[in-house]
């Protein structure tokens, strides 16, 4: 790579704030990674939601599934370590921030980051993610924290 030429993993926006946040990008970046049944993810729900762990886990599964249906490019994530984000994970935190609240909106953020126009369920399962957080006390919400 030449001087001055962004790299392919681009991380413009810093980590988001709030404790729900940082947990869905860390158990988003942990099963993009090693896959939907990664223990470190599993984990980390145990440890933030205790015994009611497992509904937002199972939720955050089928939301990674069905992104990987439905997108036709590829998503970028960083690495767990990383402490910024790139475009495609500020598009999805943003998305699923407003995903209760204004679904429009997200509906329209996720045919950007999926690359199709087909991306209704995707959006329901950002809903049930963001519902579950929401109902065990860790919101998603984009400006939590900040």
């Amino acid at each position: 790579m030449a001087y001055g030429e962004t790299s392919p993993l681009d991380l413009p926006r810093p980590l988001p704030g709030g404790y729900g946040n940082r947990l869905f990008l860390y158990v988003m970046r942990r099963m993009a990674s090693a896959g939907v049944d990664d223990a470190h993810a599993a984990n980390a729900m145990l440890g933030a939601f205790g015994r009611s762990y497992r509904r937002p886990l199972i939720l955050m599964r089928a939301m990674m599934l069905e992104l990987a249906r439905c997108a036709t490019r590829k998503i970028l994530v960083a690495p767990c370590c990383c402490a910024r984000m790139t475009a495609d994970e500020a598009l999805l935190m943003q998305s699923i921030g407003t995903a209760l609240q204004h679904p429009h909106d997200a509906y329209e953020q996720l045919t950007s980051l999926l690359g199709t126009d087909d991306a209704l369920g995707a959006l329901t399962c950002l809903q049930a993610v963001s519902q579950a957080h929401s109902d065990l006390g860790r919101p998603l919400d984009l400006y939590a924290g900040a």
